[in-house]
């Protein structure tokens, strides 16, 4: 089985959220059954810089307003073909996958996905004169919309997968850029890309591609309703009502073991906590937070509306004085970041608060706490509560997507579905009423930390999705031995682009 995946994110070298992570878990654990996956990603500025050994081997024509580029083949450590679309004028820029250091979108981030959509259709319909070619197409995302759309403009049957990582992220772009990105103009139409008068990249998707994934079976439900489709309700109801809508649940990478992290000061293992203890007091004193017996509850998120901190905002009095501490991680908008900024100053000894991501840090928190606070409005999956439990951290979760698919209530963590600071305080008394029994906190901690939340039970089900799609029995190819190529200077690989 041979399958492209085609990513705006890649964690090994650009990564802005979830969709990183599982960009680099997922295809390593489809490599590990012996799929042959190889993942398509703009050549972003850190992605040249860190792969090893790129061969510039294919040069792809430009098609409307999309310029043409250059498809340059590299290897992870860990031996991952990566193709990597070469294009210096729209990806070698200074910032995230999408926007600038001020943080504004890139306005031709139109252009910059198409040129990524064009290219993974072309690979897959073998229209790049390379060697190899895929059974099964799989996009991510808005900025894979347009490559299902592609192929199929273009007449090529190529099974096509979109996995929607989520929905509210749609790559909405004015009908005037139609003629610019290729799009026959048939195609702007409600059975197309278009969505209240504007291009849809993710309706594209959704409406072209063979199959569709979310990554949650509860997700999946959700996306189908008013509620949480975000206006595609409709399109993503006739999907599933056709049996082309899976839910599939991320996995974590297995860094994330408290025995050997190497981010962590202190390692512990589930008969032996004394190294959790070592680390919150080592976070509350990198964070200015006063000694405490009491519970910390900690928060690494990124700081948007959608993940509830307004609401751990109104419920922190309430935890503070209960006993409770606060320790927060995070980058987000600057509204969200002042209104933290705001309650740290007010409870300095209680709430500590950092501005901006740091791995390591990510990692101790998560260590250190007793309790992982993620009041989401919605949640396609998420990986901190995942992450938090493996390392005998018990989440407090609104019961949504993938938290709730993936939480037990009241033996690996605590739901509730009151969206509001008293529904989040309600399940923090219950953290509470635990915290103060150390039995049934132990046995809590023993059973978030004997769950598994490995690649290998999602890699097993998107491969026979994949072997569904390429409508063949399952077989074990052994690849053959790929070509040494000589590596290409950075000069090189932008002149040939």
């Amino acid at each position: 089985m041979k399958v492209l995946f085609a990513t705006s994110e890649f964690a090994d070298f650009a990564k802005a959220g979830g969709l990183g992570d599982v960009s680099a878990g997922l295809p390593r654990a489809l490599r590990r059954r012996d799929i042959d996956v190889r993942v398509l990603l703009p050549a972003y500025p850190d992605v040249i810089a860190k792969a090893s050994d790129i061969a510039v081997v294919a040069h792809l024509p430009g098609h409307a307003g999309i310029d043409p580029c250059c498809i340059g083949e590299a290897r992870t450590d860990d031996g991952l073909i990566l193709y990597l679309v070469l294009e210096p004028s729209l990806y070698q820029r200074t910032g995230s996958p999408y926007a600038g250091p001020e943080g504004h979108d890139w306005p031709d981030n139109d252009v910059r996905f198409a040129r990524l959509s064009l290219a993974a259709a072309e690979i897959a319909a073998g229209r790049a004169g390379m060697s190899w070619q895929p059974d099964v197409l799989h996009v991510n995302d808005w900025p894979g919309g347009l490559a299902p759309a592609y192929l199929r403009w273009q007449g090529a049957r190529v099974p096509t997968i979109l996995t929607i990582h989520n929905i509210a992220y749609q790559g909405l772009y004015d009908r005037e850029r139609v003629p610019t990105l290729g799009i026959p103009e048939c195609a702007f139409h409600i059975n197309g890309v278009e969505f209240h008068d504007r291009v849809s990249f993710l309706k594209a998707g959704l409406f072209y591609a063979d199959h569709v994934s979310t990554v949650s079976p509860t997700y999946a439900r959700e996306i189908t309703t008013e509620t949480f489709g975000a206006g595609l309700h409709g399109l993503t109801r006739g999907i599933a009502a056709e049996g082309r809508l899976s839910g599939i649940v991320n996995g974590i990478d297995e860094s994330w073991d408290p025995s050997r992290d190497q981010h962590l000061p202190h390692h512990f293992e589930a008969d032996d906590l004394s190294g959790k203890q070592a680390n919150a007091d080592l976070v509350r004193t990198g964070l200015c937070l006063k000694h405490s017996d009491g519970p910390l509850f900690g928060v690494v998120s990124r700081l948007v509306h959608q993940k509830g901190l307004d609401i751990v905002a109104d419920t922190a009095r309430d935890i503070v004085h209960e006993g409770g501490q606060i320790a927060i991680l995070g980058l987000g908008d600057p509204d969200t970041e002042h209104m933290l900024s705001r309650l740290a100053r007010s409870h300095r000894d209680h709430i500590g608060l950092l501005i901006g991501f740091n791995e390591p840090m990510a990692r101790r928190i998560v260590a250190a706490s007793d309790f992982c606070l993620m009041p989401s409005r919605f949640e396609p999956c998420g990986l901190t509560q995942m992450q938090a439990q493996r390392y005998g951290t018990l989440p407090i979760a609104h019961r949504t997507g993938g938290l709730a698919d993936t939480i037990e209530d009241g033996e690996t963590g605590f739901l509730f579905s009151d969206l509001s600071s008293e529904g989040l305080f309600a399940a923090c008394r219950r953290a509470f009423e635990a915290f103060d029994d150390p039995g049934v906190l132990g046995e809590m901690r023993q059973a978030a930390m004997a769950r598994s939340f490995h690649w290998s039970g999602a890699a097993a089900e998107y491969e026979l999705l994949y072997a569904r799609l390429a409508g063949r029995r399952l077989t074990q190819v052994v690849p053959a031995a790929p070509k040494r190529r000589k590596r290409a200077t950075i000069v090189e690989l932008q002149a040939a682009a």
